[in-house]
């Protein structure tokens, strides 16, 4: 599921959304209609998707997308029923594409369609404290609490038996029931998501939402970036620490236990009951297996496979840290 929120103004011709985007059309794309833009393994006949690197080779022979944008050297990876984009930056031309989809998902700015609780429907639907804030297309389930000063923005939905703290901002976030956000959390803002250049820095639309399962509590100062093309999702029963920082696209799996001052970089996967340490750092595009230990303090910069241990920079197996920090 990609973000419910943001509108898409699609189809669009193939040959039109080439042009607009900049994009050299060399095998003279016509008469196909583009419906809208996902990730190899969401993508159906109908979208366009991209590939830009050989670690998601086998995700790209089984795409179902009617057209990829991609390198030359990577082209082979693609069925013949998906007809290759080839392009020099696959990224870029990606954000060009997605912006013509949804022009809206760029800009992040403060909503102003916000009111306050006491004078629109939720005033006797939920207990709330002083300056709380809610903007237009909000669900909230029953016996939920929402702190003072916390800003409800548009786009949002939240279960039951949820309790917001003071000083929270949420927006483009899907909260499932019993989940707990504490005091000064920023939740669904855009990610981290752009190609510097000299001359101008170009952001890439994040049009992905944040889902937050059953039974989870996100700790003090902790923000959580929505996803650009997928998801961002934290799992049932699991728990973050105070100021913990999950950047765009990465799937926190169920049960998992997450100590203060860890940051994920993007576009990662843990499965189940993962603890980490303090202060560790996880890098993008890695597949954290399920049962995984990882100490405070490491820094993990490649895969790690299934009921693993690990510690230390770049973080080896904890047999092999001890023995070599003896």
């Amino acid at each position: 599921m990609q973000n419910p929120f943001f509108k898409n103004i699609g189809p669009i011709y193939i040959n039109t959304l080439l042009k607009n985007s900049g994009i050299e059309n060399k095998f003279n794309f016509k008469k196909d209609k583009i419906y809208d833009v996902k990730d190899l393994t969401s993508a159906t006949s109908k979208d366009l998707t991209f590939f830009h690197s050989k670690n998601y080779s086998s995700l790209a022979s089984s795409t179902k997308a009617s057209y990829c944008v991609t390198l030359e050297s990577l082209s082979n990876y693609l069925p013949s029923s998906c007809k290759k984009i080839v392009v020099e930056n696959v990224l870029l031309s990606m954000a060009n594409i997605t912006k013509e989809f949804y022009p809206t998902s760029i800009v992040d700015d403060f909503d102003d369609s916000v009111k306050e609780i006491k004078k629109i429907r939720f005033k006797n639907k939920v207990k709330y404290g002083k300056n709380v804030l809610i903007g237009k297309n909000v669900s909230i389930g029953k016996n939920c609490l929402i702190g003072h000063n916390s800003i409800i923005e548009k786009n949002v939905i939240i279960g039951a038996n949820c309790s917001i703290g003071s000083n929270v901002i949420i927006r483009n976030t899907i909260i499932k029931d019993n989940v707990s956000i504490l005091d000064g959390c920023v939740i669904g803002k855009k990610g981290f998501g752009f190609f510097p250049d000299r001359k101008e820095n170009v952001r890439y639309p994040h049009i992905g939402v944040v889902i937050i399962n059953d039974n989870s509590e996100i700790g003090c100062g902790s923000t959580i970036d929505r996803g650009s093309l997928s998801n961002t999702i934290i799992g049932k029963n699991t728990f973050l620490d105070n100021q913990i920082h999950i950047a765009h696209n990465n799937k926190i799996g169920n049960n998992c236990i997450i100590a203060g001052q860890v940051g994920f970089a993007g576009s990662s996967s843990l499965g189940d009951n993962v603890l980490i340490g303090g202060q560790a750092g996880i890098s993008g595009h890695l597949k954290i297996g399920s049962n995984v230990h990882i100490g405070g303090g490491s820094g993990v910069i490649k895969d790690i496979e299934d009921n693993t241990k690990v510690m230390g920079y770049p973080a080896k197996s904890l047999r092999e840290f001890i023995k070599d920090n003896r």
